[in-house]
């Protein structure tokens, strides 16, 4: 299995490989593809980890009592529509893929806009996950893009609008967040830092 560091020293910034390259050489290393270009993607911390572990459980535990659709993590590959022959291969913290999607799964990545997608930023990553992959997601036509900072405790849930654009639905570090592509689904958003047994939660969402 490569390492991170091999990962790393093949992603120079002269490197360029096209998509199917890609997937054949990095097909058991954590990265990105971003217009030829490979972004490994480094460690997480352990709230990180705790945060998406824990969100993921409610948010997968929804749709399957649901049978909405399906709920993924880490690392499965997200290749987005883009405009201007722009091509980008995203690895989302969650993604939420709803069983009327018109998307489709290929081996390796799922090919197409998700209809939800989390990302649990750090200070590493938090200009890219606002700015950059904020645009990508709005642009690709991602119905809602939740960003939960652990580090602040603070989170931003967005929904698109008729006019293709993200708006802020709710943001803070406390509160209720009602969810639009998961029709019921609501989150107490204090929840995502003090992580309540998750029987508990369940419990209070009707799931259990």
């Amino acid at each position: 299995m490569k390492s991170v560091a091999d990962a790393n020293a093949r992603a120079q910034p002269q490197e360029t490989l096209p998509f199917e390259a890609f997937l054949l050489q990095y097909d058991d290393a954590h990265a990105e593809w971003v217009d030829g270009e490979v972004l490994p993607k480094m460690p997480v911390s352990v709230v990180h980890q705790r945060s998406s572990r824990f969100l993921y459980a409610l948010v997968n535990a929804w749709v399957e009592y649901h049978q909405l659709g399906e709920v993924h993590h880490p690392p499965l590959l997200v290749k987005l529509p883009l405009p201007d022959n722009r091509e980008v291969a995203r690895e989302p913290d969650i993604v939420v893929i709803l069983s009327g999607n018109t998307g489709r799964f290929a081996e390796q990545y799922f090919d197409g806009a998700p209809d939800l997608i989390v990302e649990i930023t750090s200070p590493a990553s938090r200009h890219t996950d606002r700015t950059v992959k904020y645009e990508e997601y709005e642009t690709a036509g991602v119905p809602e893009y939740w960003l939960i900072d652990p580090d602040r405790q603070y989170a931003e849930f967005y929904q698109r609008d008729a006019a293709g654009l993200y708006r802020v639905a709710f943001s803070g570090t406390e509160g209720v967040y009602r969810s639009r592509v998961l029709e019921g689904f609501w989150l107490q958003v204090e929840w995502l830092w003090t992580r309540p047994p998750l029987w508990e939660t369940l419990k209070t969402l009707g799931l259990a």
